[in-house]
């Protein structure tokens, strides 16, 4: 069980045990009474009815009266069983004390304990005689007054407290059952990021590789205008298919670029650009500035793709006759620059129709914390420049 609810649990006996007390003290001061006091049979009756009275007054009439009128009544009968004997105003007064603080308000509660302790002392020391003795009695009823004020004064600062931290308690389960529901939401949400991003990357990978290899198998085959260009032509389309089938299993299995494995980036940026070259018959330099130094696999593969996706459209749509590709390694950051000399393009124009080629390289840069920009306008090229930060293969800072 926790400490809150062991709380709650002497709580409610606490509760329970102060409603019994009334009555537990006044069948305790009657049965002193009864065998202490020697009384003649009509004055035990008498106090036998009083008594009776008293606790179906405070069982019918507290909490249901006026605090005021009950008290009043309450400490009448206290007053008159004290008048025979002195065991009711011992054990049965403290009911006085306890309900003048429980149900009356501010400053009546003191006098709702002054008047239980004026009527309990005379039946201890008995009715003052003389001016000394009515002091005497003040005294002390001032003193019961300040003592039970003070003890009833901390214990509401107590239950006060008690009660704060309950309601803190609680406003934190609240809290904390919140935060579970937030957490599993967020878990809901980043599963489904998760699922989209892998879809992004599918679908970005599939472009760069899988439509790059049909777009040049296309091309190879369209460019035959001589049977003695088939073989040729056919070779190299042969040879974009088997280049884009082993893509499409890397891409399955979120294998990095072939070019990667077996060479740093500057070579297989170099690699990437002769081959594309050899393939569409344009002059490509490729040229690699500042300290090279290995890179986080996903951050060479990135500017990898971005080459790749910017030769492709150079020759796809630019119809350039010379092309420039830089890699630049600066600081803490790596740069890959591709130049064209082409047709070049509106780039509002084909972001607002949606080019997912250029969707596809910003997303890529960006997804890594980069920058992505384009520079072009009809008739004078096209500059696609990628910025990232240069991780380290360990993802800290080159």
């Amino acid at each position: 069980m926790t400490d809150t609810g062991r709380l709650d649990r002497w709580e409610r006996r606490l509760e329970a045990q102060v409603r019994l007390a009334p009555y537990v003290l006044l069948v305790f001061a009657a049965v002193l009474y009864w065998f202490a006091e020697d009384a003649a049979w009509g004055e035990r009756a008498a106090v036998l009815g009083l008594a009776a009275a008293a606790a179906a007054w405070v069982r019918f009439a507290a909490g249901r009266l006026p605090g005021g009128a009950y008290i009043a009544v309450l400490v009448a009968l206290i007053g008159a069983l004290g008048t025979y004997a002195v065991w009711f105003t011992a054990f049965f007064g403290f009911t006085g004390f306890l309900h003048s603080w429980r149900f009356l308000k501010g400053r009546w509660r003191f006098a709702g304990v002054a008047a239980t302790a004026a009527v309990s002392v005379p039946s201890y020391l008995g009715m003052p005689d003389s001016a000394v003795e009515l002091l005497v009695c003040l005294l002390f009823t001032a003193a019961i007054t300040a003592l039970v004020g003070l003890f009833s004064f901390v214990g509401d600062v107590t239950t006060e407290r008690s009660a704060e931290r309950k309601r803190t308690v609680d406003r934190l389960e609240a809290a904390l059952a919140e935060n579970a529901g937030l957490h599993a939401q967020l878990l809901v949400q980043a599963r489904e990021a998760g699922m989209m991003d892998e879809r992004q990357r599918i679908a970005a990978e599939i472009h760069d590789t899988l439509a790059q290899g049909f777009t040049g198998v296309i091309a190879q085959l369209e460019a035959v205008k001589d049977p003695a260009d088939w073989a040729e032509r056919s070779g190299k389309a042969m040879q974009l298919a088997r280049a884009g089938l082993a893509e499409a299993r890397r891409t399955v299995h979120a294998v990095v670029p072939a070019q990667l494995e077996a060479a740093a980036l500057p070579e297989a940026l170099e690699a990437v650009t002769e081959a594309w070259a050899d393939l569409h018959g344009v002059p490509v330099e490729c040229a690699a500035t500042g300290t090279v130094r290995p890179l986080h696999p996903e951050v060479e593969a990135v500017l990898l793709r971005v080459a790749q996706e910017s030769l492709a459209n150079a020759a796809k749509y630019a119809r350039a006759a010379r092309v420039a590709v830089t890699l630049s390694y600066i600081d803490e950051v790596v740069a890959l620059d591709v130049l064209d000399d082409g047709a070049g393009f509106d780039p509002a124009r084909v972001a607002e129709a949606g080019g997912f080629g250029l969707t596809s390289m910003r997303r890529r840069v960006e997804r890594l914390g980069g920058g992505f920009v384009i520079e072009s306008a009809p008739g004078e090229g096209t500059a696609v420049s990628a910025t990232l930060p240069a991780l380290s293969r360990e993802g800290t800072t080159a």
